[in-house]
């Protein structure tokens, strides 16, 4: 301190000396002389001023070092106090976790005994309560299906009685219907003596042409709808056609007769008889066919009112076999005429020809309509996509669900194993992060 005030002196000293330097300039020569001196005196205490702060200035150092030194030994001596007292405080902090954690695992160890006890008493209490209604359960539906095998036995004996009498009574019933089939038996053999042959009754004509109406009328209502035919129909010309056929454009009308040439024909086959007259009968019967076909072509066969066509029936097959197997040359002549011969068989096949012609028809009036429910049918389907889509999703995601429930079962079952076995000691850590596990999820 003393030499701060020394320095501080010396200063003022200076700025005095050169204060009063700077007065005496402007003096005369004795005020020059004067400022010599003072010259010199100013440099020497400049000198000693430089001399003080030199020693100054070491002393200040030496003085900074041994402060410096001090500071170093004290803030070690504290940093090792503070060192200390952690060391310690870490120690307690220690022996105090190490006491708490010892005291937290004696509590968790007898809670969870305590719990696996007390829910093990409830499965237990559960389960017998469980076993007794059960049993209770399987006693009532015995007694339930004994009463009711009973009842069924009741009724089963009732009704093997009442069948008994039905079957009594259906065996009295049949043996009174076979003494009645036995009289009828007897009657139809009476009247077998009695009845005429069918040849018998083909040999009139009119007999004939009625068979062949039947037999043509039978064949067309079991194949075309009533719209599309109709019989004995007269046509524009008077004339009258066993049936006829509504047929689409550009087929039209289409005219069928029946026409069974038989007398002749039996005579062709007929046993005992001269080749000539079965050579004339061939002759004839070639004739009554072809005179059939240009009676069907001139009264049947109407421009535009019919088809350019028609049809003759034929109702027996071995006639149509005839015709078409050895008299090729009447067969041309009916295609020439536009007349058609068929029999029975091959009328059936034209029928469904003309049936399938009806059909596609109709479909082509009604392809429209067809067009419109195919629409709505795209649009159901679509729909039925979407919902089948939305199903799946829900499926699937019902699925992740089920799998989410199955595996917190597995872990809840797998608690309940830990918990009757008692497998808590040294694994306290394990549970506690399982339990945590467990929550997040």
């Amino acid at each position: 301190m003393i030499e701060v005030l020394t320095l501080a002196f010396a200063f003022s000293t200076l700025l005095l000396v050169a204060w009063l330097l700077l007065r005496l300039r402007a003096s005369s020569d004795t005020q020059r002389q004067l400022a010599g001196l003072l010259e010199e005196k100013h440099r020497a205490m400049l000198m000693d001023l430089h001399n003080v702060m030199d020693k100054l200035g070491d002393r200040l150092s030496s003085a900074s070092a041994e402060s410096s030194e001090r500071l170093r030994s004290a803030v070690a001596q504290e940093l090792k106090a503070t060192r200390d007292a952690m060391q310690a405080l870490q120690l307690s902090q220690t022996e105090s976790l190490a006491a708490t954690r010892e005291q937290v695992l004696e509590k968790l160890h007898l809670t969870l005994a305590e719990q696996g006890k007390a829910e093990q008493e409830m499965i237990q209490g559960t389960m017998r309560n469980a076993t007794q209604q059960l049993i209770s359960s399987i006693e009532s539906l015995a007694k339930t299906v004994d009463g009711r095998l009973e009842q069924i036995t009741g009724k089963v004996g009732e009704r093997l009685d009442e069948g008994f009498k039905k079957t009594n009574e259906t065996f009295i019933s049949v043996m009174a219907r076979l003494a009645t089939i036995d009289e009828a038996q007897k009657k139809i053999d009476g009247l077998t003596t009695n009845m005429v042959s069918l040849q018998e009754l083909l040999g009139d004509k009119r007999s004939r042409g009625a068979f062949g109406e039947v037999q043509l009328e039978a064949l067309v209502r079991n194949i075309l709808p009533p719209t599309a035919y109709a019989l004995q129909y007269t046509l524009p010309n008077g004339s009258r056609v066993d049936c006829a056929l509504f047929l689409p454009e550009p087929t039209g009308t289409v005219a069928v007769d029946s026409k069974f040439p038989l007398e002749n024909y039996h005579r062709m086959y007929e046993t005992g008889i001269p080749e000539t007259e079965r050579l004339q009968a061939q002759r004839q019967f070639k004739a009554d066919v072809r005179k059939h076909v240009d009676d069907i072509a001139a009264k049947y066969i109407i421009a535009n009112h019919t088809s350019d066509g028609a049809v003759m029936f034929v109702p027996a097959e071995a006639v149509f076999a005839e015709i078409h197997a050895y008299h090729a040359d009447v067969v041309e002549y009916a295609q020439k005429q536009r007349v058609w011969i068929v029999s029975p068989t091959t009328l059936m096949a034209v029928l469904n020809t003309a049936r399938a012609v009806l059909k596609d028809v109709e479909t082509r009036k009604q392809v429209h309509i067809i067009k419109d429910e195919l629409g709505k049918l795209g649009r159901e389907f679509e729909r039925f996509d979407k919902r089948m889509q939305n199903l799946a999703t829900h499926i699937r995601q019902a699925h992740e669900d089920v799998q989410e429930v199955h595996t917190t079962s597995q872990k809840i079952s797998r608690r309940f194993s830990q918990i009757e076995k008692v497998e808590l000691e040294g694994e306290a850590p394990q549970v506690a992060l399982l339990e945590t596990e467990e929550e997040k999820e």
